[in-house]
This record gives C-alpha cells, structure tokens and sequence, in this order.
C-alpha cells in the first residue's frame, strides 16, 4: 500500500507545484477577478492554516517546515500501515499537499496562495492546491476510518 500511497502524494506535489508555477508567472503580483464570488489572488502566508502565527519572524518558516517535516515522517509510518487504496490515498494526498507548502516556505519562505472565494459576506482564506490535497486527504482518513474500519469491527467473525 505505501507505493499507492506515495503515487498519490507524488502527483500531489507535482499538481501543486505546477499550479503554483504557472499563476505566480500569469499573475506577476497582481490577482484577477474570474466571478463574482471567485479571483485569482498573489497571496505568500507566512503563517500555518488561515494565517494563524503570520508574525513574519525570519526563523518561522525554518521551524513550520521542520515541524511540518516530523508530520509527513510521521504519515508515512501511518501510510506504510494502511489496509487498504483507500486510506492509502489519502495518506498520500495529505503527504503530498504538506511536502507541496513545505517547498514553498523553503524556497520562498512563505506558502504560495491563489485561490480566493467569496460567498455573499463571508469571505473564505486563500488557498492553493496543496491546501484542498491536504483537506480531501483528510475527509478521506476520516471516512475511511469511521465508516469502511468502523463497520469491519461491528461485524462479527
């Protein structure tokens, strides 16, 4: 399973990185409005989630990187456990989007946003492909555990 996993995370990173590519050279700074409730924005969030610890300290993204490196590590031992694609997958795609946010801070020193949502007044943070990899990830986990693992342990054998 831990070679499905790392396929996954591997076209994670790839997606991502190619993504951001290409809107930092067509954006050059600037964002463009596509909807009414959608732009594309040129964003850097030094912080974690929704800018939470943006204090722009010059050792905050040495320490978010390393931290967010322990948790991949950490991953892939849960990732070379998974019973089955599934849960691999998204081990994988969680993999992927953080290994993705963590080259930006190591290259730019900050994570790369652009895409941005508005839905009448409330206003959703940008985010990059890292960050839906990371969040679909996660509702795969969560699925997985509680409704495919979930039911395997109320039959009985």
């Amino acid at each position: 399973m831990i070679r499905f996993g790392l396929i996954f995370a591997l076209f994670s990173i790839i997606l991502d990185q190619i993504s951001k590519y290409i809107i930092m050279n067509y954006l050059n700074g600037q964002f463009e409005t596509i909807t009414s409730f959608f732009k594309l924005v040129y964003v850097f969030n030094t912080g974690i989630s929704f800018s939470l610890f943006s204090n722009n300290a010059s050792w905050m993204p040495i320490v978010f990187s390393l931290v967010g490196f322990i948790f991949v590590l950490l991953l892939i031992f849960w990732l070379s456990k998974a019973e089955t694609r599934f849960q691999a997958s998204g081990l994988g795609l969680i993999i992927g989007g953080a290994l993705g946010n963590i080259t930006d801070r190591l290259i730019h020193g900050a994570v790369f946003d652009f895409l941005d949502f508005h839905l009448f007044e409330y206003h959703f943070p940008a985010f990059n492909v890292a960050d839906i990899s990371i969040s679909l990830g996660v509702i795969m986990v969560i699925f997985e555990n509680i409704f495919i693992q979930g039911r395997k342990k109320d039959v009985p054998s």
